[in-house]
């Protein structure tokens, strides 16, 4: 006689279960829990790592979301790594996705990739005097992690972005535009210069923005900042260093030579007002 079996897929754990398991796992009474997270408490000097046994319960049986810093202590607790306990609630940390350009400037931020792809292997006969094919001269590619590459930082330099709606130095900075800045140029120079290319150019920090654009000296207490006159922005006068901190030069830019909104309809030069 032939038989039929039925088998039951096992329901899978929900995240206050899976934070049961590694408690259990380690031995922990809830009494040893809350025991624990008073310690972090005065450790840390942190009332919110508090864990008391009826909220642990709720978070284990109840699916009660615990806050960040309960899950801080979760992690230090069960020794687990905090984004393995982020991922048991949805978070998945090495997720990536497009996102819209920013329109302000603003300074570039620290990326949270864990790694990237980077030319490891260059090919001998490179020739920095010359113009090259750089895709011809990359013979070998590997993934370095991002962490690494704090090791090439130089104190001396920081980043900026010039957000994809600010026209102030436009034609000579796109929006869009990646700034290296040295932060020891603080001073601003007066010139003469014999084009628009050789002026300095600076990143600025007032109350509530950055800037990225040329400047002149007022006074010894002032100072303006002037956009490129194609841009149709007008100049406008800061109280230093009560309303504005100049930030450092830009010393290098990395750009498209399209920028991100080329050929969106943009409002004309004279309307435009500073961001």
């Amino acid at each position: 006689m032939r038989r039929n079996y039925i088998f039951e897929r096992e329901p899978s754990m929900s995240p206050g279960e899976k934070l049961r398991a590694f408690r259990e796992k380690l031995g922990f009474t809830l009494k040893d829990v809350e025991i624990a997270s008073l310690q972090l408490v005065q450790k840390y000097n942190n009332p919110k790592y508090w864990l008391p046994q009826s909220r642990l319960c709720h978070i284990e049986s109840k699916g009660i979301l615990p806050n960040i810093y309960r899950l801080q202590a979760f992690a230090m607790i069960y020794r687990r790594p905090l984004m393995e306990l982020l991922a048991l609630y949805g978070v998945d940390p090495q997720q990536s996705q497009t996102l819209p350009s920013p329109p302000r400037t603003h300074l570039a931020s620290d990326s949270g990739l864990s790694g990237c792809d980077l030319p490891t292997k260059i090919d001998p006969l490179f020739d920095l005097k010359k113009t090259s094919y750089i895709r011809r001269m990359i013979q070998e590619w590997g993934v370095l992690p991002m962490r690494a590459l704090q090791t090439f930082q130089d104190p001396n330099y920081t980043y900026g972005y010039v957000g994809s709606e600010d026209y102030t130095l436009y034609p000579i900075i796109l929006p869009g535009t990646f700034v290296q800045i040295d932060q020891r140029l603080t001073e601003i120079e007066t010139g003469p210069w014999a084009s628009d290319f050789e002026r300095p150019i600076y990143f600025l920090e007032t109350h509530d923005t950055y800037l990225c654009a040329w400047c002149a000296v007022i006074s010894s207490k002032e100072i303006q900042v002037q956009p490129h006159a194609l841009s149709g922005l007008p100049a406008r006068n800061y109280k230093r260093p009560a309303e504005i901190e100049v930030i450092g030069q830009v010393v290098g830019i990395a750009t498209k030579l399209r920028s991100v909104n080329w050929n969106a309809e943009r409002e004309p030069a004279m309307t435009r007002t500073h961001i």
